[in-house]
């Protein structure tokens, strides 16, 4: 008798064991998986716990450092990223990033950039290598004591501000920073020297809505009143505001989007979802709209997978 008792739990354990194996494994298939640059991960986890609320039943998760790529579902990603062109398959785009020059507040490259408004020539002089520059613009010889930090990987805003001077990323003066391009402020509060550049997300504080302690934002060339705005006096949003309004040629505006190679109804939905509320918080968290007429084009490309998948 205890053989048969003992031979029934023995065949009810392994049965339970089996069903939480099912569930585990239906769970985790049911996980979709985003990869964002530091950036803009903030948003994308915005987005992941208001749409939970929405769909309970479906789950979207930040993927991680390590993880295979054949395993993420969709790539936050902006048009002079450096990666591989697969990743491009299909881009919704929901937004802009802008890019601004900084330095370290209180350093000897704020001492030497300070009260300067560079365009676009001097700011070329500034961060990279180039024999091309006319005789007014080479009398500058302050720049070449100070040392620029560039990001290196693929997810960096190096390839994104050095095209919008019709550059290349590997014409950058200085050095090369690998990781996240936060590791950028991080090298110009170690030297007094160190100029950068960053993404709004990295160089303002998203709660405060001011310039982050440690930072300054290296002056432009633009008309006097807008001085202020681009300087460390500006509020985020009024940055924001300023720069959806007109476009500044010494900054540095790229189109942030969602790519993927395939979507399934839950991904096409999330989509759908980012384009219709998702877009409300991107100025909280530093990023700016699309104008009217590329909003409408990416609302189509949705309807059209929406309609595709009937």
């Amino acid at each position: 008798m205890k053989k048969i008792s003992l031979a029934i739990a023995i065949l009810f354990s392994i049965n339970i064991s089996t069903i939480g194996a099912e569930n585990n494994s239906t769970n985790t298939s049911s996980v979709r998986y985003v990869k964002a640059p530091r950036f803009a991960r903030p948003l994308v986890e915005k987005w992941i716990s208001e749409y939970a609320k929405t769909q309970p039943g479906v789950e979207f998760q930040i993927a991680k450092g390590n993880q295979n790529q054949g395993n993420i579902d969709l790539n936050i990603v902006f048009d002079n990223q450096n990666t591989n062109p697969e990743d491009f398959s299909h881009i919704i785009y929901f937004g802009e990033f802008a890019v601004l020059p900084i330095t370290a507040s209180g350093s000897e490259a704020a001492k030497v950039l300070e009260g300067k408004h560079l365009n676009s020539k001097k700011l070329k002089q500034l961060y990279f290598f180039n024999d091309d520059f006319d005789e007014e613009v080479k009398k500058n010889k302050q720049f070449e004591r100070l040392v620029i930090y560039s990001g290196s990987n693929a997810s960096s805003v190096a390839s994104s501000f050095a095209h919008n001077f019709g550059e290349e990323s590997s014409n950058f003066r200085g050095k090369r920073i690998s990781g996240d391009d936060l590791f950028l402020n991080t090298a110009l509060s170690k030297d007094p020297l160190g100029v950068s550049f960053n993404a709004l997300p990295n160089i303002f504080d998203l709660q405060s809505r001011h310039v982050k302690s440690g930072l300054t934002i290296i002056g432009i060339d633009v008309k006097k009143s807008l001085e202020d705005i681009f300087s460390d006096k500006v509020t985020l949003d009024d940055l924001i505001t300023v720069l959806e309004n007109g476009k500044v040629s010494e900054v540095a505006i790229e189109r942030i989007g969602v790519s993927f190679n395939g979507a399934d109804d839950a991904v096409s939905e999330f989509l759908d979802w980012v384009l219709t509320a998702g877009t409300k918080y991107n100025h909280e968290y530093g990023l700016l709209n699309l104008d009217n007429k590329l909003t409408q084009v990416q609302y189509e490309k949705v309807k059209t997978l929406l309609t595709a998948q009937k």
